[in-house]
């Protein structure tokens, strides 16, 4: 899958360089530095500026493409022995998907697993992540409800994101838990707020309807944090 933005690429370059299979430049690097990357072991080409703009689709590519391996997927059991997992639930926004995978891998976040989707688009989202994506364990699942079934069996504990929960500054997190965030205009199913042990919410200083998903999904896992 190809990569593009200096900053997803570098990302790889500094901790998965393996990962990558072909480096595009487009932009000039000083001798140092292009003499660092050709010892990494993979292939570079250099290329026109207009090819960039070609591969990327006009995206900001900053110079910096790179094909890579395509990202692999946990099994949802992989899981089970961490302390603390994200759910997205039926969240669509590729730059809110990346920049949750970016909040959580910073936080401490052991896994996270997006539902809802028949198809996750990740070179998207490795660059809304930043690069974070290659490195956060990820499944993926359509039906939230037997994720959350096989979670409750595996002794988690769920808070779910909702408008009208408890303060999270007020309340304790122990042992194994789930947070589940919601779709980015309807919230998380009505199906799925019955079947949660806790609901969780932000409180706010103004007035104000509520935050970007990835905003306050990054305020509730880093609250939620041990």
């Amino acid at each position: 899958m190809l990569i593009y933005g200096k900053q997803p690429v570098y990302y790889l370059l500094e901790h998965a360089p393996q990962k990558i299979q072909t480096l595009y430049l487009a932009k000039e690097l000083d001798k140092k530095e292009y003499s660092r990357l050709m010892k990494m072991g993979f292939e570079i080409k250099r290329i026109p500026p207009n090819a960039a703009q070609a591969m990327s689709k006009s995206g900001n590519h900053q110079g910096f493409l790179a094909e890579v391996d395509e990202v692999k997927y946990q099994a949802l059991s992989s899981f089970f022995n961490k302390d603390f997992v994200v759910i997205l639930s039926g969240i669509t926004d590729v730059g809110n998907i990346g920049a949750i995978i970016r909040s959580a891998y910073a936080l401490g976040v052991d896994g996270i697993v997006v539902c809802g989707l028949k198809q996750l688009n990740s070179e998207s989202i490795a660059r809304s992540s930043s690069g974070a994506l290659f490195d956060m364990p990820l499944a993926v699942h359509q039906n939230m409800y037997d994720v959350m079934n096989e979670l409750k069996v595996a002794g988690y504990r769920f808070y779910g994101a909702v408008m009208d929960g408890s303060d999270v500054r007020e309340m304790n997190f122990d042992g194994k838990r789930a947070l589940i965030l919601g779709n980015e205009g309807e919230g998380i199913p009505q199906r799925a707020v019955r079947k949660l042990d806790h609901q969780v919410s932000i409180a706010m200083t103004h007035q104000f309807d509520s935050l970007n998903v990835s905003a306050a999904g990054a305020i509730l896992m880093d609250r939620m944090r041990k």
